[in-house]
Parts: C-alpha cells; structure tokens; sequence
C-alpha cells in the first residue's frame, strides 16, 4: 500500500468524491440575494415597534393601574368626607339625618383639593361620588397613545348607634 502526502491527492479537498460526483455544500440563501434586501431590516422595524409597545403596556398600564387606585381612594374618602355632614337641625330634634348640600358641598371641596375634580350625589343617607380624568403616557405616546383614562366610584353612608351584623 502506498502512502500520499497530504495534499497531493486530488480527491482530497477538491469537492468532488473518487466517484466523480460533487461534494461542495451548497448554501440555500443568500443574504445579499435578490429578492431578500432589505427583509431583514423590516422585520427588525417591526419587531422593535412591538417590543415598544409591550413595554409601553407594561410601564404605562402599570402607572395606569397605580392610577386607577387612587382615583378610588380618592373617591372613597371624599365619599366618606361627605357622609359625615350630619343635619343639625335633625341632630336637634332627635333625629339622625345627613344634610344633603353640605355632603355634597364637603365631597367636592374634598376632590378639588385631592386634585382631581369629581361630582357628587346625596341621596337616602348616601354619597356617592366619581372621579374621571387623564394621565399622560410616558412610552405609549410613541404609537400615538397620549393618554389614558381614569375613573373611580365610591359611595359612603353614615352609620350611627349601636349596630350588630349576622352572628
């Protein structure tokens, strides 16, 4: 048996078996093909306006949420504010009645100082009072969302006596 240096064969390296058939490997696509410039940075535009927008749900539907509840706290304690204006013309004759305008009046002054103004409602004993406004977007604004809204409702009735619930 005779041994060859390495190199010297010509079916080693060549790209073609003893055989005579082609062995190269052949590549399916080419980046620089035609038809395919340009693909690629398409679908990085694109990929990149979705990762925006994702994080623009995550960060700005988070400040939304952290809004949301304390538009009702907001509401909850002007509600409350408000539940405790009692009439005293009620209160003097024995009876105890809440005195509808100035609920009204002591949950409005309440919204307006919490910075957000709501309306208010006083009926049966009861105050009810919503909240609606805007916050601004800090990463949905890039896709043309500016804002988002938020709104809360809450109502508060005042409780006097002695009271016993279900045993």
């Amino acid at each position: 048996m005779r041994c060859t240096e390495v190199g010297t064969d010509p079916t080693i390296g060549s790209g073609r078996r003893s055989d005579g058939r082609d062995t190269a490997r052949r590549v399916p696509w080419r980046l620089s093909g035609a038809g395919q410039q340009g693909s690629i940075s398409a679908f990085v535009v694109l990929l990149l306006v979705a990762i925006m927008a994702l994080m623009g749900l995550v960060v700005d539907g988070g400040s939304a949420m952290s809004a949301q509840q304390s538009a009702y706290d907001e509401a909850e304690q002007a509600a409350r504010a408000g539940a405790g204006e009692l009439s005293v013309d009620g209160l003097r004759s024995g009876v105890v009645t809440l005195d509808d305008s100035a609920a009204v009046s002591k949950a409005m002054a309440f919204t307006v100082a919490a910075g957000h103004r709501g309306t208010a409602t006083a009926a049966d004993g009861t105050v009810r009072v919503e909240i609606h406004y805007r916050i601004a977007t800090d990463i949905l604004g890039i896709i043309g969302i500016d804002t988002l809204p938020v709104s809360a409702s809450a109502s508060a009735t005042d409780v006097h006596g002695v009271t016993t619930g279900q045993p």
